[in-house]
């Protein structure tokens, strides 16, 4: 069994949203062959508090326009560090780095196929590091 079209949509919506808002190091699992709650998750990070807070807005903005999808769970809004958003098909992982590190939820995940996003989703974090090299 893999993911189904529709998480598939969802993902790549909530990918694109992050990347829009800076998100760093966006990664998607398939996890529906671990776990009957969901199909996918998708992770990424953000350098600070603010920027997750950012990077929610924007996800849960573009799912609801362009998916007609409201998250049916939110958790962690409050401390802005690590929010979890739950859209049933796809949850959505949105960490602070120091968090990110912390909690590694991609060695947990480690067995499940990635899924593919839209191409350049993380290209905003490797022009960064060019930028940073060239000074």
């Amino acid at each position: 069994m893999t993911a189904s079209d529709r998480a598939n949509q969802l993902v790549q919506i909530a990918a694109d949203a992050a990347a829009e808002k800076l998100a760093e190091n966006i990664i998607a699992y398939d996890v529906s062959e671990q776990l009957i709650i969901t199909d996918a998750f998708l992770l990424c990070s953000a350098a600070n508090d603010r920027q997750v807070r950012a990077i929610v807005d924007e996800i849960e903005k573009r799912l609801r326009e362009d998916a007609d999808v409201k998250p049916n769970r939110r958790e962690g809004e409050r401390e802005g560090r690590w929010v979890l958003l739950d859209y049933a098909d796809i949850i959505v992982h949105i960490q602070h780095e120091e968090d990110r590190v912390y909690y590694a939820l991609e060695r947990l995940w480690k067995d499940c196929p990635e899924m593919d996003l839209p191409a350049g989703i993380n290209a905003h974090a490797s022009q960064r590091v060019r930028a940073g090299e060239g000074q």
